[in-house]
């Protein structure tokens, strides 16, 4: 399971209600359109779980206390937490349907991505198995089983009436992230020349310098593989925004910054 918690996307403990049991879990999808750039960035996927829990706790009529959703899966095959384990849905219709069944999210929608992937299907399954194991029973079933809605769409549905089943029959093991070396990145941070043409030290440094540039704080021109003076202030930038100063934002990575940008953009850190 590729689970990306509510703390990795920097928010609170969910103040939705507490209940510790269901009769199962209930699926859904958007009702709107999904952009197709999804398909090819996994950050639109988290930007979109993020509007989703904006546009819900702005919805002053509905009253929400967090998003609406226990979980949601996305077109890459990870797992996003909405309110997680324990926690009374506010997506099925009404106060007794939510309180029959737990919700999970496909991150597809009526138009442009309608289609789920093998790797959103596996994350579903993975937030149903995880909420069976904490206090879920064993029902699947669609939001319109119970209420008048398209919910979760015929594609998603048809799934759900097949009883949800692993693509494949097996394991979903989900993408392949790349993984960035704490210690390799910090020696070409400390080491790698800011001449052009001059070998790379450590090839992680152009994932890093990847997602410095979807961040604003790189020019793509820059982005050449070496951890050099555009790259160090382009990271000390991104120190200052999780909240570091003085030497501790030297541009220097730390293990608390870099797993930071490693959840907004798709990679994972090693030691």
């Amino acid at each position: 399971m590729h689970l990306i918690t509510r703390a990795a996307l920097g928010w609170p403990a969910s103040a939705a209600p507490l209940q510790a049991k269901t009769k199962g879990v209930k699926v859904h999808y958007t009702g709107a359109a999904v952009s197709t750039a999804l398909l090819k960035d996994h950050t639109r996927c988290i930007a979109l779980w993020r509007d989703i829990r904006v546009a819900h706790l702005a919805n002053v009529a509905e009253g929400y206390s967090d998003v609406a959703y226990n979980y949601a899966g996305c077109v890459h095959g990870y797992l996003l937490e909405g309110r997680g384990i324990g926690r009374r849905t506010g997506a099925n219709g009404s106060q007794p349907l939510n309180q029959a069944h737990y919700a999970i999210l496909g991150l597809i929608g009526n138009s442009g991505v309608t289609e789920p992937t093998n790797e959103l299907l596996g994350a579903i399954r993975d937030g149903i198995d995880h909420l069976r194991q904490h206090g879920a029973g064993t029902e699947i079933k669609g939001h319109k089983d119970g209420y008048a809605t398209a919910c979760p769409g015929g594609p998603l549905y048809a799934w759900v009436q097949k009883g949800a089943p692993r693509p494949g029959g097996g394991t979903v093991t989900g993408p392949t992230r790349p993984v960035v070396d704490l210690s390799k990145l910090i020696a070409a941070a400390k080491t790698d020349p800011p001449k052009k043409g001059t070998p790379v030290s450590y090839a992680g440094t152009k994932t890093v310098e990847a997602a410095l540039v979807k961040e604003g704080l790189l020019a793509k021109v820059l982005a050449d593989g070496h951890f050099g003076s555009a790259t160090r202030t382009a990271y000390a930038g991104w120190q200052r925004r999780c909240g570091f100063t003085g030497d501790a934002a030297d541009g220097l990575p730390g293990k608390s910054s870099l797993t930071k940008l490693g959840t907004r953009r798709g990679f994972t850190v090693s030691a």
